[in-house]
């Protein structure tokens, strides 16, 4: 299922009115790389800024963008924190490297969010002499043959599943494989994705610290506005019974 030409064409004018991707593709004798990384960011951590980096070194990208999920469709039965945390938390964490960028692109969309309509939106926007680069995990690019228009979603990005040391991808391939869509697939060996959001969470549950696990900038932002249970009283601090 596709966009009409007038649902494209306000959705572009509204994207270069607020600056809110980078401008590519001015050149037309020059090929462009843009890296889009995917994901819910509930909280962004240090493993989704390595795989970017890494990315954008290993791959030749002009520039990774960072887009949180509005309304994700495989979360719809699980608790997300608000998008705008989750959008503040990924504008922190990428704020000091020049060729990252946050944007609010899927945050500011009414409904569902569906990776297959975002990309659309995406190479409606840029011209052809802009390449588009899905990161994700490895995990998910085992179940990407079943998210909706998963055909669409293949003729419109290159994908990068980026994976943990020692990470088996036969799982992966194979669902690949077995599909018979012809996905354009690299795979990245990315070491601090050992670190996940879930765990992240739970340490906040637990009154445990995050520094080394996420830029404080991003640490502060949980405890100022006690996101998974955070106290206020500083970094990975619980109150003490008894304590005046």
């Amino acid at each position: 299922m596709g966009l009409s030409i007038d649902e494209i064409e306000r959705v572009a004018a509204d994207v270069v009115r607020r600056g809110d991707l980078p401008m590519l593709g001015q050149e037309p004798g020059r090929a462009y790389r843009l890296g889009v990384m995917g994901g819910t960011f509930d909280p962004i951590h240090n493993g989704h800024l390595v795989a970017a980096e890494q990315a954008f070194d290993d791959l030749e990208l002009d520039t990774v963008v960072f887009m949180p999920a509005g309304r994700p469709a495989f979360k719809q039965d699980k608790q997300v924190s608000e998008g705008e945390d989750r959008y503040a938390m990924t504008l922190l964490a990428t704020a000091d490297n020049p060729h990252f960028l946050a944007s609010r692109f899927e945050v500011d969309r009414a409904g569902i969010t569906y990776t297959a309509d975002t990309l659309e939106r995406l190479r409606a926007i840029y011209p052809e002499n802009v390449e588009i680069y899905f990161i994700t995990g490895a995990d998910a690019i085992a179940d990407i043959v079943r998210w909706r228009d998963a055909e669409r979603l293949s003729r419109l990005a290159h994908l990068v599943g980026a994976t943990r040391p020692g990470y088996d991808l036969s799982h992966a391939q194979r669902a690949i494989e077995e599909s018979g869509i012809r996905f354009d697939v690299t795979y990245l060996e990315v070491p601090a994705l050992a670190i996940s959001s879930s765990y992240l969470r739970e340490r906040v549950r637990h009154g445990q610290s995050l520094r080394y696990l996420t830029p404080d900038a991003v640490t502060g932002y949980i405890h100022k506005h006690q996101l998974y249970g955070a106290s206020q009283l500083g970094y990975g601090s619980k109150p003490t019974e008894g304590r005046e």
